[in-house]
C-alpha cells in the first residue's frame, strides 16, 4: 500500500526555521515528482512547492520562493522542505503529496500531515 508519513513540525518563533520531512513507501518514489502543500484553518489548500523526480528541477509557490527549499533522497525515499525565515501566514498543517502541482492538488496520494505553528 502506498504510504507518505510526514514528520518535523512544531512551534517556532517568526525568523525561526524548521524542516520537514517525508518518508514514502509501497511505490516506486523514485519515478514520480513530489509536492508539499498546506491547509490552514479557514482556507484552501495551498500549494507550496514541488521537485521533479530526480530532484534537478524544483518549482515554488510565491509566497515561499526564496525561504523555502524543496529536496530529495530518491536512495531513501524521503522528501525535505527546509523553511527558514518563517512567518505567521506560514502556519498550516503541511502535507506531502505524490506528483506534480496538480496532482497534489487532487490529492492523489497525501500523508497524514504535520503542523506548522508560527507565534511569538
Amino acid at each position: 500500500e502506498a504510504q507518505l508519513v510526514e514528520s518535523g513540525g512544531g512551534m517556532v518563533q517568526p525568523g525561526g526555521s524548521l524542516r520537514l520531512a517525508c518518508a514514502a513507501s509501497g511505490f516506486d518514489f523514485s519515478t514520480y515528482d513530489m509536492s508539499w502543500v498546506r491547509q490552514a484553518p479557514g482556507k484552501g489548500t495551498d500549494w507550496v512547492s514541488t521537485i521533479n523526480e530526480n530532484g534537478v528541477r524544483t518549482y515554488y509557490g510565491d509566497s515561499v520562493k526564496g525561504r523555502f527549499t524543496i529536496s530529495r533522497d530518491n536512495a531513501k525515499n524521503t522528501l525535505y522542505l527546509q523553511m527558514n525565515n518563517l512567518k505567521p501566514e506560514d502556519a498550516a498543517l503541511y502535507y506531502c503529496a505524490r506528483g506534480d502541482q496538480i496532482a497534489a492538488l487532487g490529492q492523489d496520494l497525501w500523508g497524514q500531515g504535520t503542523q506548522v505553528t508560527v507565534s511569538s
